[in-house]
């Protein structure tokens, strides 16, 4: 009975270590496909150097800067993004380019340039979308947002901008649309990806940011200084079913979706104190089950690892030098730390 357990537990591990190419061929996962977690590290203003470590689950440490180990040169960003799709991981950068790699080994395919405050991107429709805030004016408000369209998933020029609300964030498609939550001007904008226009906007409660899907349901994560709003999306007619409201002051737009419902938002009472706490709250209610799950300073990112039921939160040790990571339980007790890179702000886990 020992060795015939044995036998599907090797059987199953050589399983989760094959993965399919967008051809369906099966293909080896690479080294930063399994067994860790990619760290995206934002970089400091002015210096741009934004990058990417991997935190080894065996080795219990993160091995810093793998883009410029790839390529033998500098990310040279600042990095607001981190999205993958059919083999590939977009580095998105808030200066103005994003970054196409192989998610196994890290190796730059292409590039998209000439963008200039880029916070996101999908793929979808056979192209690449990047939400970007466009330039600045005279008052550093952005009426001139767009969505840049490249036709090459691996990046091109920008064939096409697409004029959005002001300060578009997250990216969602659905049945033809794009949908874009743009902060500025509170609104969610559908793109119809026949045309690649504007067909509609919505007025929204709160600064949206993210979308986010919980079981079947899809919503739009949006704050504002007294409260935090998860507007549920019909994906049928792209109209606002419902709004739970929670009463969360000093929410910021980063948060994790954790398990039972759970949802894990970072709070933080800004300059110059910086007394900052994760929140726990519960989604089907609205009701807070703790404001003060966890305090401290800096907190600048946050993720759930559902495996071994935890939570990452990023601490940016207020930009002097490397930042780095806490690991809490669902008791909210610290389990460990580990050193990131500069500025640490986002998560994905490769179980």
């Amino acid at each position: 009975m020992k060795k015939f357990t044995s036998l599907l537990l090797s059987l199953w591990a050589a399983i989760l270590l094959i993965s399919c190419n967008p051809d369906g061929n099966e293909v080896p996962l690479g080294e930063f496909e399994k067994g860790g977690i990619l760290i995206m590290n934002e970089g400091a203003f002015g210096a741009n150097d934004g990058e990417v470590s991997f935190y080894e689950f065996a080795q219990e440490s993160a091995r810093p800067n793998i883009f410029e180990a790839a390529n033998n040169r500098p990310f040279a960003g600042l990095l607001q993004d981190l999205v993958e799709h059919n083999g590939h991981i977009y580095l998105v950068a808030n200066t103005g380019k994003v970054e196409v790699v192989n998610a196994g080994d890290f190796k730059s395919v292409g590039a998209v340039e000439g963008l200039d405050i880029s916070r996101s991107a999908i793929v979808t429709n056979n192209k690449l979308y990047i939400s970007d805030w466009g330039p600045y004016d005279a008052n550093f408000n952005s009426p001139d947002s767009y969505i840049a369209v490249v036709e090459n998933v691996k990046g091109d020029p920008i064939a096409t901008k697409i004029p959005v609300e002001s300060r578009p964030e997250g990216l969602f498609a659905v049945n033809n649309q794009l949908l874009v939550a743009s902060s500025a001007t509170r609104k969610l904008s559908v793109i119809n990806l026949n045309q690649d226009t504007v067909s509609r906007t919505l007025d929204i409660t709160g600064r949206p940011s993210f979308f986010f899907e919980s079981g079947n349901n899809l919503f739009l994560y949006a704050h504002d200084a007294s409260n935090v709003y998860f507007h549920e999306i019909n994906k049928s007619n792209i109209t606002i079913s419902r709004t739970i409201t929670v009463n969360l002051s000093r929410a910021t737009s980063n948060f994790a979706l954790g398990t039972d419902n759970s949802i894990y938002i970072i709070t933080s009472t800004g300059w110059p104190d910086y007394n900052d706490a994760v929140a726990k709250v519960n989604l089907s209610n609205g009701s807070v089950s703790n404001p003060e799950f966890f305090k401290g300073s800096g907190f600048y990112g946050i993720g759930y690892r559902n495996s071994a039921r935890e939570i990452y939160i990023a601490d940016n040790n207020g930009f002097q030098g490397n930042g780095s990571v806490i690991v809490v339980n669902e008791s909210g007790q610290e389990v460990k730390t580990f050193t990131a890179g500069r500025g640490p702000s986002g998560f994905k886990f490769r179980e």
